[in-house]
């Protein structure tokens, strides 16, 4: 009897150390110390087969559930690695096709006779994501259901409806395909002032790893936002580079709420120049060498001239691509003048369109564009954000 358990068991042991990952110590010992316990047992002999099956089951269930821990447990490591696992594709250092790149760059051009559009850019590095992909986006906090669409829904909801503009704009469009994201604001402007007196609250990182699981179990992209307040680029961006190391995180920097001057975040419309814009650049592009990792996107949101400042003098180097992302809100008419104010006169890279489920709505109920109205624009946007 005991040889036929001890039998028994070091099956069950074996294909438990075929399925197990390697940093699983704790099963490992587990089942180390229950074999030699099994070991030990020469008086017992009248221990029923089945009771001892459904024993070893249940441990092997539990270690299982273990090693694939819950959706919401803050391993940024362990959501890193599903991302590489479950996007292969999305993610291989594929050699840029420029033949392919100039083509898709000419039809975002939409026939544009200025001279204007392409913009002028170096090629970027192998695993591109632009213009090889449009990508739709959902933007908010999970702390506040006004700041966007994404926290302002439950999980399963919110992903259930991107899914679903997804699909619109794949209808729309069928040259390019689509890929969701969720636009995370990781660093929030704030009415006081804090300990520090920045005027901005950085985001706990368990909240991060949320948003990397949501976005891993859907095959998205993560963007983290920045709103410095009276910090800078240079001194928020650092902090969240473990996060911009993972392959499918990327950045967005918020004018807005850049207060040069003093003011409280909020009062007036903040701004960026060209060497804050920069030291994102130069910070992205420092961690695509360091991490060896195909091109991060940089999102830069602008609805005012005065929001960037030497767009001209804004860095283009093969490691970063640039979206200039038009965020204001109102109605139709009002939008796509600022998006030829500040998107088509202002040429930078490429180009993004944002709208407002609730604010755009308010003058017109069909004031919400739709993506066919969207892709008459000139150029037309490949980053697209729902708030």
């Amino acid at each position: 009897m005991l040889i036929e358990l001890n039998s028994m068991f070091n099956s069950m042991y074996n294909y438990t150390q075929r399925v197990k990952k390697q940093d699983d110590f704790e099963s490992e010992s587990l089942f180390r110390k229950i074999f030699k316990y099994l070991r030990l047992m020469k008086n017992i002999v009248y221990i029923k087969t089945i009771q001892l099956l459904a024993f070893i089951t249940l441990i092997c269930i539990s270690c299982t559930d273990q090693r694939n821990g819950g959706d919401n447990k803050g391993d940024s490591k362990k959501a890193a690695n599903e991302t590489q696992k479950d996007q292969p594709d999305l993610f291989a250092k594929k050699e840029i096709d420029t033949a392919q790149y100039n083509k898709i760059l000419k039809a975002l051009a939409n026939n544009d006779s200025t001279g204007r559009w392409p913009a002028k850019a170096p090629y970027p590095l192998p695993g591109a994501i632009l213009p090889f992909h449009r990508i739709v986006a959902f933007y908010g906090n999970l702390y506040s259901k006004k700041m966007g669409i994404l926290g302002e829904l439950p999980k399963d909801e919110m992903l259930k409806k991107l899914k679903g503009e997804v699909a619109k704009w794949q209808a729309a469009d069928t040259s390019l395909p689509v890929i969701p994201a969720l636009h995370y604001v990781a660093v929030t402007a704030q009415g006081a002032a804090g300990k520090d007196g920045k005027h901005r609250l950085r985001m706990p990182g368990h909240q991060i790893d949320t948003i990397l699981n949501w976005a891993n179990s859907i095959n998205g992209l993560v963007f983290l936002d920045i709103q410095v307040g009276h910090s800078t680029v240079r001194d928020e961006v650092p902090p969240l580079e473990k996060y911009l190391s993972m392959p499918n995180v990327h950045l967005g920097i918020d004018p807005e709420f850049s207060m040069k001057g003093g003011e409280v975040p909020g009062s007036k419309i903040g701004t960026y120049n060209a060497e804050d814009i920069n030291d994102a650049v130069n910070f992205l592009a420092s961690v695509v060498k360091k991490n060896n990792l195909p091109p991060k996107i940089l999102v830069v949101h602008r609805f005012t001239s005065a929001m960037v400042r030497g767009y001209d003098k804004i860095k283009k180097v093969p490691e970063v691509q640039i979206v200039m992302d038009m965020d204001g809100w109102g109605d139709k008419t009002l939008k796509k003048s600022s998006y030829i104010l500040y998107e088509f006169q202002a040429p930078v890279q490429f180009t993004g369109f944002k709208l407002f489920y609730k604010n755009d709505i308010k003058k017109d109920p069909n004031g919400l564009y739709t993506p066919e109205e969207i892709l008459q624009f000139t150029p037309k946007p490949i980053y697209i954000q729902y708030q």
